[in-house]
């Protein structure tokens, strides 16, 4: 039994989303092999091979790759399909972009959000905003699943020693072209990678508030910066810092929830973290229910004597 594992990755390195990916597909069993399909992806493929528990590397290298463009991403996926057992994405923007189109080729059903291996043919995965488990089981040859990343370990980075071996570039589909990008800098962790994370909600009451009391605790734990639906959609937070089951999903180390009252979509965002922190003056919130430490008090009185404290 072959496993392939399709690796996020800028060319030049692989994303930690991979590692949690490679991670589930050793707890399924058999032979690990890591996709990555690139342009100018050498150092990528060089970088996946050091993976621990992966066995071969297949480095698919074509300017139609340059930008992970969906439609190609598939076909070269689909064109290798019939020598595993099962195809890994982890579900990120980019994994769920990728493997509808595969499942659909394939004519299998797609599995997704896996957060646990029960068997090759079984896994477990949350519904209903992560407030019930359900166990699905897979009949079909070859199993399309996207990986929750939160609920698998990252596999070492370093120690493997995978052959890399190159393959045969699909075709260009001619479908979709890319035209540009326009991406947020930032000093701070990437939010899905962070293991600090600090994020604030609509109880701040506006931008300047939001940035007054969340960035110095932010600054002063090296954190990333998170925020609530209610506080993205307020225009308090930019869209890409939400956190929840219409956001990022994240699993840090430390999250600290300032103002930040607890709705079930929030909960279904971040309630995998290791320690959670919850500053609230409402007593009733439901964030508590989820909190390891919580502190009712004024987040605006609060906040700063921690800052000062720290």
């Amino acid at each position: 039994m072959s496993i392939l594992v399709i690796a996020e990755h800028d060319n030049a390195s692989i994303k930690g989303a991979t590692l949690n990916t490679v991670s589930a597909a050793a707890a399924i069993g058999g032979d690990v092999h890591v996709l990555v399909a690139g342009h100018q992806a050498a150092g990528a493929a060089a970088a996946a091979a050091q993976i621990a528990g992966v066995a071969k590397v297949l480095h698919a290298e074509s300017e139609a790759f340059a930008h992970g463009l969906a439609e190609n991403v598939a076909a070269q996926v689909v064109a290798l399909a019939s020598a595993y057992s099962h195809i890994l994405f982890p579900a990120t923007a980019g994994g769920k972009n990728v493997a509808p189109r595969v499942a659909a080729k394939l004519d299998v059903a797609q599995i997704s959000d896996i957060t646990l291996v029960v068997s090759p043919d079984t896994f477990e995965r949350p519904i209903y905003a992560g407030n019930a488990i359900a166990t699905v089981q897979s009949a079909d040859a070859t199993k399309v699943i996207t990986v929750r990343t939160t609920g698998f370990d990252a596999a070492p980075a370093s120690g493997g020693s995978a052959a890399v071996e190159s393959v045969a570039a699909a075709a260009d589909s001619g479908k979709s072209r890319y035209v540009g990008s326009e991406i947020a800098k930032s000093d701070r962790p990437e939010l899905t990678a962070a293991k600090i994370i600090v994020s604030g909600g609509r109880a701040l009451g506006s931008s300047e508030k939001f940035s007054e009391v969340i960035t110095p605790l932010a600054d002063k734990l090296g954190a990333a910066i998170g925020a609530s639906r209610a506080a993205v959609d307020a225009g308090y937070a930019p869209n890409d810092l939400q956190v929840g089951q219409t956001g990022k999903i994240v699993a840090p180390q430390l999250y600290v929830a300032c103002g930040i009252s607890g709705a079930i979509q929030h909960l279904a965002g971040m309630k995998d973290s290791k320690v959670i922190v919850a500053i609230n003056k409402d007593p009733e919130a439901p964030i508590f229910s989820v909190a390891d430490y919580g502190l009712e008090a004024d987040l605006f009185v609060a906040v700063p004597e921690l800052v000062q404290s720290l």
